[in-house]
């Protein structure tokens, strides 16, 4: 018997702001530090939202928005920042414990 897998896509199970912000706590708790890793979870939520909407509410073309949130993206920190408020979210520092 041969068993198959599809691939796991979060963003299909963010569907409510719970859901979302249990899974950016889970990301932050796991791998806060690893930019990569926090770009993958931004862009995970901005797909369950609308990526067309978001970019217009961030200031960004689509392209722009999957590129500034890509694992390579690199993006400014002003990029972050317009990206994390039209998601509703806010950015902050900590210091770690």
């Amino acid at each position: 018997m041969t068993v198959t897998f599809s691939e796991f896509d979060a963003a299909k199970y963010l569907d409510s702001e719970e859901a979302i912000v249990a899974y950016l706590e889970a990301a932050q708790e796991e791998a806060g530090d690893d930019p990569a890793f926090m770009a993958l979870v931004l862009s995970d939520i901005a797909r369950a939202r609308n990526m067309s909407q978001l970019a217009k509410d961030a200031g960004l073309t689509r392209a722009g928005l999957y590129n500034a949130l890509s694992p390579n993206g690199n993006p400014r920190i002003s990029t972050l920042h317009s990206i994390a408020k039209a998601l509703g979210l806010r950015l902050t520092l900590t210091v770690p414990h």
